[in-house]
């Protein structure tokens, strides 16, 4: 059964614009002697990478923290500063929102190209491919159908989700692109190339079948 579309425009506000909580590991630069909830959802993945070794994880950015932030620079061969920017995130497995959207956006207008995957021409899923890996480096599978199988459900899209659709009416996925934000999305068509369309409009809400999330 379709999910529904309702309320998306609201939710892809909320995303891109929130008025509670924090933002999400990745968002945010930390630096040493940040206080933030944020550091700790670091530490506790620096952790699981056998980085930070103290004992337990707190909401400041100490010297533990910033001795691991410099082993993972130094063993992947970045800048040594011990500060948690992109790089950082990106080798942890971690990215923000905004590369995601960031880079969706650079690709504008790249014409659409049966089996394409790089910025002379996309299809759909080389266009997610190449971004996500891009931005994040995320491997997606190459098909609409694999990537579909990999991701995590989610009950209305965020940004930086998949959304997945049948454009056939035929029980079957063979359209995806990335979720901006306020109720809209970006994909590689192949009547427009790189573009952004509305999820509630005439022609896509009837095709919508969900949307997933790979982080």
């Amino acid at each position: 059964m379709k999910k529904l579309v309702s309320g998306i425009i609201v939710a892809g506000v909320l995303a891109v614009n929130p008025v509670a909580g924090h933002a999400a590991l990745g968002d945010n630069t930390l630096k040493p002697e940040t206080h933030d909830s944020d550091v700790q959802d670091l530490q506790a993945l620096l952790k699981k990478k056998g980085y930070f070794t103290y004992h337990e994880t707190t909401n400041y950015f100490g010297p533990y923290t910033e001795s691991a932030v410099k082993k993972l620079q130094k063993e992947k061969g970045m800048n040594v500063d011990g500060v948690a920017g992109d790089s950082v995130y990106k080798a942890l497995g971690v990215f923000s929102k905004q590369a995601i959207v960031d880079q969706a956006e650079e690709y504008r207008g790249t014409p659409y190209e049966w089996g394409g995957e790089t910025p002379d021409g996309f299809d759909c899923s080389g266009y997610l491919n190449y971004i996500f890996d891009k931005a994040a480096n995320i491997d997606l599978p190459r098909v609409v159908k694999d990537i579909h199988e990999e991701g995590t459900s989610v009950d209305s899209p965020h940004v930086g989700d998949i959304v997945f659709f049948d454009v056939e009416g035929n029980g079957n996925l063979s359209h995806a692109g990335v979720y901006v934000g306020d109720g809209k999305f970006m994909h590689a068509s192949s009547s427009k190339g790189v573009t952004t369309s509305e999820l509630d409009s005439s022609y896509w809400a009837p095709k919508y079948e969900g949307a997933k999330r790979y982080r």
